[in-house]
């Protein structure tokens, strides 16, 4: 059970690659937060600017009381309340924009315009800003005034059009994919435009970071094969549309084993596996694109095999011909992986609320400057003292401040 998990105690002392670097977070939910989650394990001192008395909408993800996805995803990140709307609130924000690297933001384009606090008025008080702003749909072009969430995003992007079974209809990924992928390019884009900045001397520039073209980008050459072949590809389910056999199978105890023989070598071990060497030179099966075109006589052969065996026994097999086969797991035989807990994918961290709560490591792994583990995800305003002190507010003025609720 998840008892075997290492246990992990936070290091507040402990200082990542990116020490020193101040990150400015006014996101809300999953894309913007996932790139500062990632930036604030390697050691950046990632600040969240949230509504006072609402805070950033990630902390009413609730799973039995607890909010889950903000004490995963705003690990390690500080809280200041502040609002933005306000006069008070913009020319804090310009204080403390003075003395960060990076900026990151997800309102509606145009919002922050209106407030006063745009690119223009951010680089006038620090022009070596990076700011990074993301959006359903990028800051320009028709739709860039639509609400973009991530679930429109992967309708719109062809995923869901190509996900799932033939007979059925699309289907939507049952995670914030489209937002993840889109953080992950985000932290990328960040550190591409401040290297330019440390190595190149340059200036801090704007980068327009929509969640519509990251997941685009990683769907694959959809757009070159259908102008090759003016094809729309139905969906195959766990089949794959470049090599077989390839797919999810159902074992004799109900559970399933993933199966990927992507290269000759690994079609012909496969073939010798299960008792079936002849289809190894039969016509129909020699090429992958032989098998790719006659993979409906192939498939089933592979899952008769699979189904007169148990998941343990299939996996056994495999393994000792090295074959790429792998079972499909659940969270529940995750968490309890001898591999996972080896490896020490997955940690249990202290949690005020429920004593420890388990999530995943830092990643990636760096060999000289591991990223991490500095504090819980805060309470709302939780370091107003500390990042406002710094600017020069003291205590009287951020009492009178909370009492007309600018922070």
């Amino acid at each position: 059970m998840t008892d075997r998990l290492p246990h992990t105690s936070w290091d507040p002392d402990r200082a990542g690659a990116l020490d020193g670097v101040r990150v400015l977070d006014l996101s809300r939910l999953v894309a913007g937060n996932v790139i500062t989650h990632v930036l604030a394990d390697h050691g950046a001192e990632v600040v969240k600017i949230e509504r006072p008395g609402v805070g950033d909408d990630l902390r009413n993800w609730l799973v039995d009381g607890v909010s889950t996805f903000w004490k995963v995803y705003c690990r390690n990140k500080l809280s200041v309340t502040l609002d933005l709307r306000r006069p008070r609130g913009r020319e804090i924000l310009l204080a403390l924009a003075a003395d960060a690297r990076v900026l990151v933001e997800n309102f509606r384009p145009g919002t922050l315009e209106r407030w006063g606090l745009g690119p223009d008025d951010l680089h006038a008080v620090n022009p070596s800003l990076v700011i990074v702003r993301v959006s359903g749909w990028g800051q320009t072009g028709r739709w860039s005034h639509r609400p973009g969430f991530g679930s429109l995003v992967e309708a719109m992007s062809g995923f869901a059009a190509m996900n799932g079974f033939a007979d059925r209809p699309p289907v939507l990924p049952p995670l914030a994919l489209a937002d993840m992928i889109a953080g992950l390019y985000g932290a990328f884009a960040t550190m591409v435009a401040t290297r330019e900045i440390e190595m190149k001397g340059g200036r801090g520039q704007v980068i327009d970071l929509s969640l519509f073209e990251p997941i685009l980008s990683v769907l694959g050459p959809m757009a070159a094969n259908h102008a090759l072949s003016g094809q729309v590809p139905p969906r195959t389910g766990s089949l794959s549309t470049t090599t077989a056999p390839r797919n999810v199978y159902a074992c004799r105890d109900g559970k399933y084993v993933a199966l990927s023989a992507s290269m000759q070598a690994m079609h012909e071990r496969l073939m010798r596996t299960i008792g079936r060497e002849d289809l190894i030179d039969d016509p129909r099966f020699r090429t992958n694109t032989d098998r790719l075109r006659n993979n409906h006589l192939l498939d089933p052969i592979v899952a008769e095999f699979m189904a007169a065996r148990t998941q343990e026994e299939c996996l056994e097999i495999f393994e000792a011909a090295a074959v790429t086969v792998g079972a499909v797991a659940d969270i529940e035989h995750l968490v309890d992986h001898d591999y996972v807990v080896e490896r020490g994918s997955l940690a249990r961290l202290p949690d005020g609320q429920t004593g420890t709560l388990p999530m995943h490591a830092p990643v990636p792994r760096l060999s000289g400057t591991p990223a991490v583990l500095r504090h819980p995800a805060p309470d709302l305003g939780e370091h107003n003292e500390r990042i406002l002190g710094g600017i020069g507010i003291g205590a009287a003025e951020r009492a009178e401040l909370a009492r007309e609720g600018i922070i």
